[in-house]
């Protein structure tokens, strides 16, 4: 029987394969008149040379690195050009370039006929397959060649006559090349035919990409604004995002996706304006925005969307509220105001990098972002942002000037020098000693809730939020935020920012290297929030959704209710209760409160079912239909549409009704939902949590 191919038998002529693919990339670029064409062009080929590098040890077999070669051509296209129209034309080039291997492989595979091996001459005894043998003509039998003699014959090149050969049947023999036939051991044969078959996937499948002008792909570019005021420091970023829907099985709800984050300017850093110790410098807060704005060359009405965010201490001030509502009404078209410890660990884990860094290298990566008054940490897993918390512990949570005078003390740092048996009130001389140990103690308590649950009192009374799931193995630790600066830089003095942040990076240092522990550097530290809030914070609804004409948008601060109807459950009744369970379980009453309904279980896109949960709707919300106030509805899976054609024609429900879908919310969340973008067809959400903590006071 025919010996069956084996992935070690296919050839695929690598070298040649990517000339092809820079000579595209580079014809893509020429084509659309790009000055830079021929040295974006070595660039990328140098960029795709490194990648291919980096997985040489383990693609043993040309299949396997030819896969690779398909796999890493977006993430080496990435570096030179952005995600957009161009980067797709680049990728339509090569698809059926890199197809015509694979598909004459496919071939192969499923006739299990290799073809003969092209690689020139195969000089006989360089084969295992070829070899010299004695020949008798007259009996046809052939003979083993001593190897000396062999190796005489092989490499004498003289031309001074006829070799003497010795004799068989009385004559003479001759030199024949002969095909050696190789015997394969029954057992062998016996394993190889329990082998699996080679599948050659496709070069869509493994590149990720689909044929954008067959797939009526679209680009929806957006401008989006991050305003951080922080503890210690007040900024803003600006961010161009472009979203990308493609109609095809690697989108199949036609959803407008997130394709690319570019920040196009970073902003002043400024100490954040206070009044006095319980309130926000409105009017100065405004005037730097509004001066930074100017600085950029962009107005209000270029703004499409953004966040301002309010953290740490700052989040605690009595005007706290004012401050990040003015700003959001003010910053552009959506602007969304957001607050809340574990939402600001989110945002700082994706604007430092880390959550990506974590994907790339296909580790957990456990991020704080260290600031003024808080840590928010965040376990990242393979691009993934498994967990967060956060705990009052930060750089300005006491101020000192360069003679160690007091100007500040915050309310942990108050609790802190107690437990300590510190007796400081502002105007205070503190000597360095005391602030040493001061900064140790929040250091220790930090450390702590990094590597597993807050166990002593000090770290219990800090924290702000539950403890982090260290359900997932942590791999590296990571630090962003302001204090990172110098735990990455010892050169800054803390004379800069009359606080202690050089001492606890100097302790957190100090205790990182004690335990051991690994540490990478994001990419992005003291701007990580700012950079979160602005690229990372907005969300894109599915795109089949249902929104009457008469509803006024945007609509902010909307609490989500997670109505928790099981799929098996899923009757009349059923859903009538848990839609009154939700209102009651969040201290919320129908009709007097706007809230958002969260239904999260996959309900089934028929007539029955579509009816019943439209009916229940109705009866579940009589005063909020009556009054006609909006009655918004969220889904996760693809069905928004057709649920709000059924409401409208089987129901009295015939305004001020909001359907969206594939959005993923939890309790406790507060979205935000804007006008809508490209013609109606996608509506931008912010997903929050909104929480001020005013009940702690400063010292």
């Amino acid at each position: 029987m025919r010996k069956k191919i084996r992935i070690q038998d296919i050839e695929i002529n690598i070298e040649s394969q990517m000339v092809a693919i820079v000579f595209y990339v580079k014809r893509i670029l020429a084509v659309n008149a790009n000055p830079n064409a021929e040295s974006l062009g070595d660039e990328f080929l140098l960029q795709y040379k490194k990648l291919l590098q980096e997985h040489e040890n383990e693609d043993i077999y040309d299949l396997l690195r030819y896969y690779r070669l398909i796999m890493e051509f977006k993430p080496a296209l990435s570096t030179i050009l952005k995600p957009g129209k161009e980067f797709d034309m680049c990728c339509d080039a090569v698809i059926p370039s890199f197809n015509v291997p694979l598909d004459r492989i496919r071939r192969q595979v499923k006739e299990n006929k290799l073809p003969p091996k092209k690689k020139g001459p195969v000089m006989p005894g360089s084969s295992k397959s070829m070899d010299l043998m004695y020949h008798c003509m007259v009996c046809n039998q052939n003979f083993e060649i001593p190897a000396e003699i062999k190796e005489q014959l092989l490499n004498d090149d003289s031309d001074d006559g006829k070799k003497e050969l010795p004799k068989h049947c009385d004559k003479e023999m001759v030199i024949k090349i002969v095909r050696i036939q190789e015997e394969v051991p029954s057992e062998e044969i016996e394993s190889k035919e329990v082998e699996p078959e080679i599948e050659i996937l496709s070069a869509e499948l493994l590149m990720g990409h689909i044929d954008s002008k067959e797939a009526k792909v679209e680009y929806l570019e957006v401008l989006s604004v991050g305003i951080d005021i922080g503890s210690s420091t007040s900024h803003l970023v600006f961010s161009h995002l472009t979203l990308k829907r493609e109609r095809s099985f690697f989108n199949m709800s036609n959803r407008f996706i997130l394709a690319n984050r570019e920040i196009i300017y970073e902003g002043n850093i400024i100490f954040t304006p206070l009044i006095d110790r319980y309130t926000i410098d409105i009017e100065a807060i405004i005037k730097f925005c509004e001066e930074e704005y100017k600085k950029a060359g962009i107005t209000t009405e270029m703004v499409d969307t953004g966040a301002v965010i309010v953290t740490g201490e700052t989040a605690k001030k009595q005007n706290a509220a004012e401050i990040i509502n003015r700003l959001s009404s003010e910053g552009g078209k959506f602007v969304s105001a957001v607050a809340g410890p574990n939402f600001e660990s989110l945002l700082g884990a994706m604007g430092s990098g880390i959550v990506e860094q974590s994907r790339k290298n296909q580790r957990t990566i456990l991020n704080v972002d260290v600031g003024g008054g808080t840590s928010n940490v965040a376990i990242c897993s393979k691009g993934n942002v498994h967990s967060t918390s956060c705990i009052n512990i930060g750089g300005r949570l006491l101020g000192i000037d360069e003679k160690f005078k007091i100007w500040r003390i915050d309310e942990p740092s108050a609790f802190l020098m107690k437990e300590l048996n510190m007796n400081y009130k502002l105007g205070d001389i503190i000597p360095e000693k005391d602030v040493k140990t001061i900064s140790r103690e929040y250091a220790k308590a930090l450390l702590e809730v990094m590597r597993g649950p807050a166990t002593s009192k000090i770290a219990k009374e800090l924290m702000m939020t539950e403890d982090l799931d260290f359900s997932i193995p942590i791999d590296d630790f990571s630090f962003s935020g302001g204090v990172a600066e110098m735990i990455y830089d010892r050169d800054i003095s803390h004379e800069e920012y009359k606080d202690i942040g050089k001492y606890l990076a100097d302790e957190i240092n100090l205790l990182v290297k004690e335990l051991g522990l690994s540490i990478t550097e994001p990419e992005n530290k003291i701007r990580a929030t700012v950079i979160g809030a602005g690229a990372f914070s907005l969300s894109i609804s599915g795109s089949t959704c249902y929104v009457d004409e008469d509803v006024a948008l945007p609509l902010n601060n909307i609490p989500v209710l997670p109505v928790n109807v099981k799929r098996r459950e899923f009757n009349f009744e059923n859903i009538k209760n848990e839609i009154n369970r939700a209102f009651k379980n969040y201290d919320m009453k129908e009709s007097e409160d706007v809230v958002a309904l969260y239904f999260k279980e996959f309900i089934d896109h028929t007539d029955n079912l579509l009816s019943t949960l439209a009916k229940a709707i109705e009866s579940s919300l009589p005063h909020t239909v009556s009054q006609k106030k909006p009655i918004i509805l969220i889904f996760s899976m693809d069905i928004a549409k057709v649920l709000g054609i059924a409401i409208r024609r089987g129901t009295s429900i015939q305004n001020n009704l909001i359907c969206l879908d594939e959005l993923i919310l939890e309790a406790g969340d507060f979205i935000d939902i804007g006008a809508p973008l490209y013609s109606g067809q996608a509506y931008p959400i912010t997903v929050k949590s909104l929480v001020f903590n005013k009940d702690k006071k400063d010292s």
